[in-house]
């Protein structure tokens, strides 16, 4: 975000969600409350500077949470999101292994959150197959504010939420 600040801003006015993923991609399970809040506030100031907007999505880097790291994201208005599909794009397989493990993956539905890391070597060579095949298969790819229950809800050990 501090290397890229327009590439933020051409994201956000491509209708895309901005979330928060710490501001130094620590294990955050090892962290104290004041610290995991600190990891969040930092990167939320800077993005709401830049943008105008208020972040409330929060994915824990690793998917590495604990109650402490999820009574910060709560305290600092954020919802904790997971995936249940894993590209697995972050173990450099190739384009081809990204392509079938998230078009075949034996828990993608309706519903399901993607794991892709933009960074990965592979990843951009993949998206466009995988996004045409997921439209393929009937699936329609919405942000993840648009997917979450906000109230009542839990989230299981798959990263899945559902209605209490």
């Amino acid at each position: 975000m501090n290397k890229y600040p327009d590439d933020v801003k051409a994201i956000l006015a491509g209708g895309h969600d901005l979330g928060n993923h710490s501001q130094n991609h620590k294990q955050m399970s090892t962290l104290s409350l004041a610290e995991c809040k600190e990891e969040l506030t930092e990167p939320h100031e800077y993005i709401k500077e830049l943008t105008g907007e208020e972040m409330i999505l929060f994915r824990p880097p690793y998917g590495d949470y604990n109650d402490t790291v999820i009574q910060a994201a709560d305290e600092c208005s954020y919802y904790t999101i997971q995936w249940d599909v894993d590209s697995l794009d972050w173990k450099d397989y190739g384009v081809d292994s990204i392509i079938k493990t998230v078009t075949q993956h034996k828990h993608l539905g309706d519903g399901s959150i993607i794991l892709m890391h933009n960074g990965a070597k592979y990843t951009a060579d993949a998206l466009d197959s995988v996004i045409t095949i997921l439209k393929e298969k009937g699936y329609e790819l919405v942000p993840i504010s648009e997917l979450i229950i906000r109230d009542n809800f839990d989230i299981d050990h798959e990263g899945r939420q559902y209605s209490k």
